[in-house]
């Protein structure tokens, strides 16, 4: 029997409405849906939902989509589940920008549809791949969907930083950080830190400075296969190590970051053709009057 898998904000009564609708939808044409025990207890749902205790890998056996309701947030701790199971995940936007969902809250008819129907296209999004290092002992692995951060903890002083490209430095300076992102990413952190913004088709790894103290501290755009690394300094406060801002570790004096295209990807379910420029225009409310389009020839 089809199963599908719900995570929702049940901290929103949006959400909660939502999630209501979705289910019962989902169960009316016939499909399964599997929802984790702590948010049911918020949510009104059915005697038929499937509720499992913890959200581990193994529990998306047999699901064939995971059903993410909520803003940025929960878009990405859905990004982790999706990333360890395998399973695609659907976005739907109940927060501000939401550039990782697929479908806004007015769409729960559309969505419910698609899925029925298995309407929608499956992508694969870029990584990061995150390893720590002490003294050349390495001390900590990570992931990130959207960027990995480096940066200050001490508002009173800058971290100092030595950025390495391929094993070959580029440049030091103080700052409040450095963000390594995805062009998925390109458009949450590394944006507002003065970032491009980069089309998810493109293969490349961003490096983008924050306020950093220099003449040269322009954002950077490699190569996929690139290595990119951020040394601390010795002698500068201690700093923090951010992953998509939801998983975070103490980086002392002397800490190495490097920030490699993972291998493992996450996969987005799609139901639309629109283009990423379309999504770019709707998502910022960019304004776009006056414009007429290419010209038409005549023959």
């Amino acid at each position: 029997m089809r199963t599908v898998f719900l995570l929702a904000h049940t901290g929103r009564p949006a959400a909660i409405r939502s999630a209501e609708l979705v289910v019962l939808g989902l169960l009316r044409s016939g499909l399964r849906v599997r929802v984790l025990e702590q948010e049911a207890r918020d949510l009104p749902l059915p005697p038929e939902v499937e509720l499992v205790a913890e959200c581990t890998p193994k529990v998306f056996d047999g699901c064939e989509l995971l059903i993410v309701l909520g803003g940025d947030g929960t878009l990405l701790r859905g990004a982790e589940f999706a990333r360890g199971s395998g399973v695609p995940m659907l976005g739907v936007n109940l927060g501000r920008v939401g550039f990782l969902a697929e479908a806004e809250r007015d769409d729960l008819d559309k969505v419910v549809d698609r899925v029925v129907s298995r309407s929608y296209e499956v992508e694969e999004r870029m990584t990061l791949d995150v390893l720590v290092r002490t003294n050349g002992d390495v001390v900590h692995r990570d992931w990130a969907l959207n960027e990995a951060a480096v940066q200050k903890v001490s508002a009173e002083r800058m971290l100092e930083v030595v950025l390495e490209i391929d094993g070959r430095p580029v440049t030091g300076f103080g700052c409040d950080g450095i963000v390594c992102a995805t062009p998925t990413g390109s458009t949450a952190y590394a944006f507002s830190a003065g970032g491009p913004v980069v089309w998810p088709e493109v293969e490349a790894l961003l490096m983008v400075p924050i306020s950093a103290h220099a003449l040269f501290a322009k954002p950077l755009v490699t190569s996929p296969t690139s290595v990119l690394a951020v040394e601390v300094q010795h002698g500068t406060p201690h700093g923090a190590l951010w992953c998509d801002g939801r998983r975070t570790l103490e980086l002392p004096s002397g800490a190495r970051v490097e920030v490699r295209r993972g291998t493992v990807p996450v996969r987005l379910a799609r139901l639309h053709h629109a283009s990423f420029t379309d999504r770019l225009v709707a998502k910022f409310a960019l304004p776009v009057s006056g414009w007429r389009g290419a010209p038409h020839e005549t023959n």
